[in-house]
């Protein structure tokens, strides 16, 4: 039997970890990137989105502490 080139394939969620929350919900850093990252989810820019996840997990507020 011959198979086409093209397969149908199982379609994965595009974000399979949740989207931080920030450390300090009263950091203005904090929010504006939750503000941009929104704002990326609504253009449909989801490379802006991970983009602004990265930011939010590498916030210094998971360090103060140590």
């Amino acid at each position: 039997m011959v198979r086409g080139l093209w397969q149908q394939v199982e379609q994965r969620d595009p974000f399979p970890v949740r989207d931080p929350d920030p450390a300090d919900p009263d950091c203005d850093v904090c929010g504006a990137l939750v503000a941009q990252r929104a704002h990326c989810y609504r253009l449909g820019d989801l490379s802006g989105v991970v983009d602004r996840n990265v930011e939010i997990r590498r916030h210094p507020h998971a360090e103060e502490g140590r």
